[in-house]
């Protein structure tokens, strides 16, 4: 694998994860904070709006995974992707850990 797999892996970590909150969110009928809200990151979009951005996380982090070349045969492939996943899981929990005081 070329080190464009293992970036492509890693980004396919972020956008699989960050589909998780936006979807739960989303179809629980939550509002959660979007790049679209106002302050952006800051400010609550509607459920609707977290469904369309979990989709497009979803779409995104899956095309990635493919193309990434990501395998569960391939455990060094595995890594980026797991470190991506985690990283972002980690960056969300801090940053929206406020998102009520707002």
């Amino acid at each position: 694998m070329e080190w464009c797999h293992y970036l492509g892996g890693f980004c396919a970590g972020m956008f699989l994860a960050n589909f998780v909150p936006h979807f739960v969110n989303g179809i629980s009928g939550d509002d959660f904070p979007t790049p679209f809200s106002k302050p952006p990151g800051r400010g609550l979009s509607s459920p609707v709006v977290n469904v369309l951005w979990a989709l497009f996380n979803l779409v995104v982090g899956y095309v990635l995974f493919k193309v990434s070349q990501v395998a569960f045969d391939r455990t060094l492939s595995l890594v980026p992707f797991f470190a991506g996943f985690a990283g972002i899981s980690i960056m969300s929990a801090k940053g929206f850990s406020h998102k009520e005081k707002n």
